[in-house]
């Protein structure tokens, strides 16, 4: 037991038995420092998102990890569902064919109402800049969202036009974010992000749309995938099937039938992980290992960062 991460990551590096990882699921502003400190020892770093709390906090650290060496992992933990993987090589293979519209959306309402004034530890600090940034629930879970179709379809997002709003009285951060997206190659969407939407628990959907078909997902019903091919039969496609890709298939855990979701999700980025440290370590290959590294976390603050400016400045397109 250690009394500070400073402490903890000086005695660890020394040790001839040191831990090879640390896990930082701490609020947004300590996610920087904490990492900095593990990074120049030379120990490897699992962050929760967002990576930091300030776009040049982001890149100091990506620059430090170039200069250091070292893994660094983000906990996008929504791209390790075997559906979410099966989109993705659904859309790789060219399944949907050009992709034109890509609709993504988190939403929740447990911050409907002020409860970080009613003494609750989790509202308090998500909705204090201090904290948790100058983002509230655009970095929260519209970081999620961004990165599920970033992930997903493997386009980048070239600029945004933005509007953050806080419905609550006196809330200092944003409980709504509405953007509108261009993605490389031509393609358009849009991305919502609320935690004022009564009634939605864990309301993570996506929608991409092709010139050949379209795919859609929703995290709440996690184990399905509804295809629709052009001019053919809607499918629903199941996890478990032995159809499914080996992407999706290396990440499945349970028998079909058997609801697969969050936890198991958790299991499955963090096994990834596992893998490529030891390859890192062995040589072994870990190439089918789809972790999100330091650029990802760095491409979500640009995104971040953007959606904060365009929405300063009354919507107007802001290039990512």
């Amino acid at each position: 037991v250690y009394v500070s991460y400073q402490q903890m990551a000086q005695a660890e590096h020394l040790r001839p038995d040191g831990i090879e990882a640390v896990s930082i699921v701490t609020p947004n502003h300590l996610h920087y420092p904490i990492a900095r400190a593990f990074c120049e020892v030379g120990i490897h770093v699992i962050c929760d998102k967002p990576l930091t709390t300030s776009l040049p906090d982001a890149r100091a650290l990506e620059a430090l990890i170039k200069a250091r060496g070292g893994l660094f992992f983000i906990t996008y933990n929504y791209a390790a569902y075997p559906m979410v993987r099966q989109a993705r090589a659904m859309i790789a293979s060219g399944a949907l064919g050009k992709p034109r519209v890509i609709q993504v959306e988190y939403a929740q309402g447990w911050l409907a109402t002020a409860l970080e004034r009613s003494g609750s530890k989790q509202a308090e600090w998500h909705t204090d800049p201090a904290r948790a940034g100058p983002g509230g629930s655009i970095a929260d879970i519209g970081t999620h969202a961004f990165h599920l179709a970033r992930f997903v379809t493997g386009l980048r997002v070239t600029a945004v036009a933005a509007e953050l709003t806080s419905f609550v009285p006196g809330r200092p951060l944003d409980d709504n974010a509405a953007v509108l997206l261009r993605f490389e190659d031509g393609a358009r969407g849009s991305l919502w992000a609320s935690q004022v939407a009564v009634g939605e628990d864990n309301g993570l959907r996506l929608r991409v749309y092709g010139d050949r078909g379209g795919l859609a997902w929703s995290q709440e019903r996690p184990d399905e995938l509804r295809f629709a091919p052009l001019q053919a039969p809607v499918q629903i496609l199941r996890r478990g099937a032995p159809s499914l890709s080996a992407d999706a298939a290396r990440v499945t855990h349970l028998p079909a039938g058997h609801p697969q979701g969050y936890l198991e999700a958790f299991a499955s980025l963090y096994g990834e992980i596992a893998r490529v440290i030891l390859s890192a370590r062995t040589g072994a290959s870990s190439s089918d290992a789809l972790v999100s590294t330091i650029a990802d976390g760095v491409e979500g603050m640009r995104f971040i960062d953007a959606v904060l400016r365009s929405s300063a400045g009354g919507g107007a397109w802001t290039p990512v």
